[in-house]
């Protein structure tokens, strides 16, 4: 290499030629014709190897952040390739003149939560921010102070609140909170009573906050706007002690605020249902033109929506791979275990929700415990990420670890053939 130091190597693919050029001009030795390839090649991989792809998720991490939440359903994913051309996103197709975008998800989310006006924009973060800037800027907001979370990239409350031009009036404490805390913050400037469930973190023992109830009434008395940010989107029924949608709006709070995705297993979006003249005031924020959705998020949610009007929640993945039972796992883990030899063996397990959902909660499963040996399982686990398609696992006390709850059965006899691949011969020797 030239220099001895290969100092022009890391430049972009396209000067890699210019810098050779220019140490050959200042006498260095010019590089040979194989030297520039293998180095355009190395800066090309670099700069394209962090590029999108698909993997298998075999953590048993439902809602995996790192690997994109929740998995689109087949309709969500049909929906987006039918708009990803030309498409109808601000056309009426019965008047031939222009439409107005997102007015079917908003029909479809009104239908479905029984809210009189909805609105959604790009994630839940934009959707706090903007009903906060829209109706509460230059005034007071009173939160719980156990209510503070801190979000995914490390966004936090205080911090949306403070971009949003709001003041934050913190009440109570971390673990305990009262009606009565609340009540004693509110003066002639505060604006509104934000309850925020903190779907990423539990606090146990010695704790208290008030019931949502009795929060919106005393948010009535003052006269004061509720705002409710529900996080991961339960839309009915019970899972853990994740708050549901339905019964926030029972509640009779103004404004809900909850996440596409997640729980309610479509693409990433913020949705905002409540009163009809404070979702209008948020639709024409000027922020609003810079927190709406693509086209493609669009059609995706449409989908999404659907299924859950439906009442054909098996549609979306995420709901498939929790209503999973260790029985429904078993016979599906033990032939990737015949399929593996002597490395392998089932052990009972526990799945996790993930994604900010359900913190602390499992779901009882069914795992593939494999011996790496004689490599490692930081070894085996680089292998797989080097498939194709990449194989995301985990390990526990120097296993490795597969759970099926999260891989799709279609998938099982690729997934046995790149763990095949991965692991050492020695491993697969069948007992």
């Amino acid at each position: 290499m030239p220099r001895g130091d290969g100092r022009w190597s890391w430049r972009p693919p396209r000067r890699v030629l210019d810098y050779a050029r220019q140490d050959a001009g200042d006498g260095h030795r010019p590089p040979h014709l194989d030297e520039l390839a293998e180095t355009v090649t190395n800066a090309v991989d670099a700069l394209t190897g962090g590029r999108m792809c698909a993997v298998i998720n075999a953590t048993g991490v439902v809602l995996h952040t790192n690997l994109g939440r929740a998995p689109l359903s087949r309709s969500a994913i049909e929906a987006v390739n039918a708009a990803a051309g030309y498409s109808t996103i601000e056309f009426d197709l019965r008047t031939g003149r222009r439409g107005k975008r997102g007015t079917t998800a908003k029909s479809l989310l009104c239908e479905l939560t029984g809210a009189p006006a909805a609105l959604a924009v790009n994630n839940a973060a934009a959707a706090l921010l903007l009903a906060l800037a829209t109706l509460a800027r230059g005034r007071e907001v009173v939160v719980s102070r156990g209510e503070l979370i801190e979000i995914g990239g490390e966004f936090r409350i205080p911090a949306i609140m403070e971009a949003a031009g709001v003041k934050l009036v913190e009440v109570g404490t971390t673990n305990r909170t009262h009606l009565s805390d609340y009540a004693d913050a509110i003066n002639e400037r505060t604006a509104m009573l934000m309850v925020v469930h903190p779907s990423n973190y539990r606090i146990e023992g010695f704790t208290a906050r008030p019931q949502l109830s009795a929060v919106v009434k005393l948010a009535k008395s003052h006269r004061l706007l509720m705002l409710h940010d529900l996080g991961s989107g339960l839309l009915d029924g019970a899972l853990g002690n994740e708050p549901t949608l339905k019964a926030s709006l029972r509640e009779d709070v103004d404004l809900a605020v909850f996440s596409g995705d997640k729980l309610f297993g479509g693409p990433q979006a913020g949705l905002i249902v409540g009163r009809a003249d404070l979702v209008a005031r948020l639709a024409r924020n000027p922020v609003a033109r810079a927190v709406r959705i693509d086209k493609l998020t669009l059609a995706a949610l449409e989908a999404t929506l659907m299924s859950h009007l439906a009442d054909r929640l098996d549609d979306l993945p995420v709901w498939r791979a929790l209503r999973l039972t260790p029985e429904d796992i078993r016979p599906r883990a033990d032939r990737l275990r015949a399929a593996l030899g002597g490395a392998a063996s089932l052990r009972p397990g526990v799945s996790v929700v993930g994604g900010g959902s359900l913190p602390g909660e499992g779901l009882p499963s069914v795992l593939v415990d494999i011996d790496p040996r004689p490599a490692s399982e930081v070894t085996v686990l680089a292998r797989l990420r080097a498939a194709s398609p990449p194989v995301i696992a985990r390990t526990e006390r120097g296993r490795v670890v597969v759970d099926l709850r999260t891989v799709p059965p279609d998938q099982d006899g690729l997934l046995a053939r790149i763990l095949r691949g991965a692991l050492p011969a020695a491993a697969r020797t069948t007992e």
